[in-house]
């Protein structure tokens, strides 16, 4: 059964790089980023890991969490870590998921539930749909995942956009239009009455019947 939007984000506990863990309680009362990548060792996936540590920072000042995962073991994580640094520049400092039986990663529906092997004899190839990231909430709900094929690096800025219009709509009663960055014009929802919006948010414009515009909340 796929995962869909605001689905509760399956609980689970596994040993990772910076101990055991379970999951819900890890998360706490912030947001999470589960990212997933096929295989250690991978030329994709290690600009991926870099990439993120790199952010660190941006997502830590949205009050979200960095978790990685794949179905290697500690050891293999622990070992390319130095290979990520080394190419990257930067040191993973959150931590990776070891998820060797494949339990969590047919949880999160990015394997047939009929998945077999042992994790050091199974290619890149095998686990080429172990490529999604998840942002879940402070409610373990499910708010966004996107699936990338391997040949395709992700774009971790626009995760932190959707992060941001995630976290804004969360609290106003607004959308965010087609490329939107923080601190641009958004959409009032339907459900506001235009003396409402008034009173919510002071001016707005009627692009078309159906759109009305205004500044970001602060």
């Amino acid at each position: 059964m796929a995962l869909r939007i605001n689905d509760t984000a399956p609980d689970f506990t596994a040993e990772t790089t910076e101990g055991t863990i379970n999951f819900h309680e890890w998360i706490g009362d912030g947001y999470a980023v589960l990212f997933s990548h096929p295989k250690n060792f991978t030329p994709v996936c290690t600009t991926e890991l870099g990439a993120m540590a790199g952010l660190v920072p941006e997502f830590e000042k949205r009050g979200a969490k960095i978790i990685g995962i794949s179905v290697d073991p500690i050891e293999d994580h622990n070992k390319w870590k130095s290979d990520i640094a080394s190419y990257t520049g930067h040191s993973v400092s959150y931590p990776l998921i070891a998820d060797p039986e494949m339990k969590i990663a047919k949880a999160y529906d990015m394997l047939p539930a009929e998945a077999e092997g042992e994790p050091g004899k199974r290619t890149p190839a095998d686990n080429a749909t172990v490529r999604t990231v998840f942002i879940i909430g402070p409610d373990k709900k499910v708010k966004l995942s996107m699936t990338y094929p391997m040949t395709t690096g992700r774009n971790f800025d626009e995760i932190l956009r959707a992060l941001d219009s995630i976290q804004l709509t969360a609290k106003h009663k607004v959308a965010t239009p087609a490329n939107w960055q923080k601190g641009g014009d958004v959409i009032i929802t339907g459900g506001v009455s235009d003396d409402e919006a008034r009173e919510t948010f002071g001016t707005f414009e009627q692009k078309l019947p159906y759109i009305r515009t205004t500044k970001q909340p602060a």
